[in-house]
């Protein structure tokens, strides 16, 4: 590129500086700059609502200020809300859950709100909604998720929690296909 010469042209080439910078910084394994690569993934998720998208989002900045336990507890949250709605909106799972399980008289994603999250995904498993595999991570995201939401000695870095977001981007894409 020429040298810029009129302020369209010095903001274009310092926007252009400050996107290649971003990307070198974000190869940097301890850089918070990082964030930006998962955000970009972030972005390819389009099945969310507003809360799950705001929770996500209150997720990535936890990262972006080291606050890795908040961003492990704030994107299971995310998650669990993405489960109940995907369960409650669609006829076909919300009539399996409840013909299997009366007492817990579900009829909308706030119902199941009162059962604990490993039962949850326990259930979804017995009717057939998920996969062996897929109760499992689910249960593993939760026990990650327990770690940092009681005083445990796991300190999770920036490896393990962009790690776990990513994860649970996958799990949520993996749903709603």
């Amino acid at each position: 590129m020429a040298a810029p010469r009129t302020p369209r042209e010095v903001a274009d080439w310092a926007a252009m500086v400050q996107d290649d910078l971003t990307k070198l910084l974000a190869k940097r394994e301890t850089s918070t700059h990082r964030v930006m690569t998962l955000t970009e993934s972030y972005a390819k998720l389009t099945r969310l609502n507003v809360k799950q998208d705001a929770l996500f989002r209150e997720a990535l900045q936890c990262v972006e200020h080291g606050l890795y336990r908040s961003a492990h507890v704030t994107s299971f949250a995310a998650l669990v809300d993405f489960v109940h709605e995907w369960v409650a909106n669609d006829p076909k799972r919300l009539k399996d859950v409840q013909d299997a399980y009366p007492t817990w008289k579900i009829t909308k994603a706030a119902d199941l709100r009162e059962q604990k999250d490993f039962t949850v995904f326990e259930v979804l498993k017995k009717q057939g909604l998920i996969t062996n595999p897929m109760m499992k991570a689910l249960h593993g995201l939760l026990a990650k998720r327990n770690e940092c939401a009681h005083p445990e000695d796991y300190e999770p870095g920036i490896n393990d929690t962009l790690g776990y977001l990513d994860e649970m981007m996958k799990r949520i894409d993996a749903l709603g296909t």
